[in-house]
This record gives C-alpha cells, structure tokens and sequence, in this order.
C-alpha cells in the first residue's frame, strides 16, 4: 500500500501550534450545530470563548478528526457540517461527548494517525519511522527527506513546527506543582493518558511504547481495522496477520501493537463479528478470513463495533 496516495494533496499547519484540549471537541460540536456559519463569523472569537487563533485550532482539530467536514460549493454561507462520527460520538446524546471512555482516546488517536490530508507528520511519525527511540532533530530529519520524495515542498522551521506539535499531543509538558504538593496537568492534549510515546529527560530521547495496550477496546481495534482492510484487500476475502501487524496504516502500527496483542484482539473479533472474521493458521501462515456479502459490510461492521462498545460501558 502506498503511504501517501494519488491525488492526496497534504495541508500543513492550521493547529496555530495549539494541541487539542479537553472540552475543544465539545465546543466545536456544539457551535457549529448551532451557529452553522460561526467559522466564518468574526463574531466566533467571542461566542466560543476564544481568541481567533484558537477558534482556527479547534476548527483544525475537529477537521483532522474526523468531526466536521467540508462541504465547498453550497449555497447555505457554511463550508463546514458534522460527520456521521461527530454526530454518533460528540454532540449531547453522542457516545461520549466529553472523552471520558479511555476508548474514545483511542479513537482519536485512530483518526489522527491514519489522517493523511491534515496530519500527514502524525501518519508518517507513527507508520513510517520504525526506529524505536529517537530525538526531535532526528524525527525533524527523517521526516523531511519522506516529503521531499513525495515532492512535498515545505520548509525545515514548518516541518519542526509540525513535529513539535505532533510529540506535544502525546506527551506531557505543562506538568506542575499545586500549594498541596499535588502534580496537576493544565494545557496537555488528552491523548497523553495513552503513553504511546515517552519522554527520557535523562537522555533527551523519546520513545515508542509498544506492546499491549490494556485501555484499547478490542471494538475500537476491530474499528481500526475495518477502514484499513479495504486499502489492503482488494476483492479478496483473506489477508496475513503480518499485514494487519506490519503494514503502513495497519492497527498494528498506529496502536504500537505487539504480534501477541494482535493476535488476542483478532481472536476476540471472531466473537464479536459472529466468525464473519475468522482467524486460521495454515501451512505456517496466519491468515484472517473474512465472509459477509454487501460491498458496504466492513464500513457498517465498523461502527456497530463502536455502538457496541459504548452500549457496553455505558451498562
């Protein structure tokens, strides 16, 4: 599979430098549900609480998630509505409007790294580079070597922007101290909690985790994996596990998986989908198998993994 496809033309920037913000997701359902042209509206600033720049940021990070989308060539003065998932996942009666299932994190997560239109530097970060420890500048290097061979011209204080952004969305640096001694988070984006990458202070390093994440829904995984097959599978009914675990863009890279983790989540999968995913070993090679007969079955498939998830947590 190709990392960056045909005709996908990635934008760089628009977070101000701002990462996402516990209750910036909720704001931006919210206003744009009841003000359907307040992006626009020089009036957003106040009606959101913010300065311009943050409203710029939370219109970002509500695009790169997959919140809103836009809609160029209607007449209604908006260029921007909900998805499906905003509606499902954030507005009032929505899944979990306000990120407190450790699941929706991970979605989140999801929606960013395999993103590659608005958060091409997290995709590549986490699907491209494989070393497992590295330094800001080195990261900053590889990454522009990956867009000069795409032809993507950008430069090297915009590519350490992004990265800078991209590492401060998963790791901690508004740590401080209360007057009661107690250590408390104040600007830190929520997908800290998932400690996918570590920063070594000592050695100046960070690191990915990788391995078996004990927060991921197996649901969220099979959710992941829905929208990655049909990049992988064609019109075949099989794929390896190695591709599911290995590929760029697999749940497996994204969640920073082990072999064995995966394995468990897709041996869960097959209760979960009724053995329309079926996982079988033959000869040596550890295949999925999957049966269902309309074209549209994965996407559907997807979001009544996620439905069933929050039906579960919620009982």
């Amino acid at each position: 599979m190709k990392l960056i496809e045909e005709g996908i033309k990635p934008t760089i920037g628009g977070h101000e430098k701002f990462v996402f913000r516990y209750g910036w997701l909720k704001k931006g359902v919210d206003a744009l549900s009841k003000y359907p042209t307040l992006f626009t509206d020089d009036e957003a600033p106040v009606i959101l609480g913010v300065g311009k720049n943050m409203v710029r940021s939370i219109r970002y990070w509500c695009l790169a998630i997959g919140l809103f989308e836009e809609t160029r060539g209607k007449k209604s003065g908006s260029n921007l509505q909900l998805t499906d998932l905003g509606n499902r996942m954030v507005t009032d009666t929505g899944w979990d409007p306000y990120l407190e299932d450790p699941g929706t994190l991970w979605l989140l997560h999801w929606q960013l790294a395999s993103n590659l239109t608005r958060t091409l530097m997290w995709h590549l970060t986490f699907c491209a580079y494989h070393e497992i420890e590295f330094t800001k500048k080195q990261l900053t290097a590889f990454m522009s070597k990956q867009l000069e061979r795409r032809q993507i011209t950008i430069t090297t204080s915009a590519v350490e922007r992004e990265i800078d952004v991209c590492l401060r969305t998963y790791v901690s640096t508004t740590r401080r101290t209360t007057a009661d001694g107690i250590s408390e988070e104040t600007l830190d984006c929520p997908l800290v909690e998932l400690d996918l990458i570590r920063f070594l202070p000592e050695d100046n390093v960070y690191r990915f985790n990788i391995g078996g994440k004990a927060t991921l829904p197996t649901e969220v995984f099979g959710y992941a994996l829905f929208k990655f097959l049909p990049k992988v599978i064609g019109n075949r009914r099989t794929v390896t596990v190695d591709k599911c675990l290995y590929e760029n863009g697999s749940p497996g890279q994204i969640f920073k998986l082990d072999e064995n983790s995966v394995i468990e989540h897709l041996e869960t999968m097959e209760r979960l989908t009724d053995g329309r995913l079926r996982l079988q070993e033959t000869a040596g090679l550890r295949q999925l198998y999957l049966e269902y007969e309309t074209e549209n079955w994965l996407e559907s498939a997807a979001l009544d993994l996620l439905g069933r998830h929050y039906a579960r947590t919620r009982n």
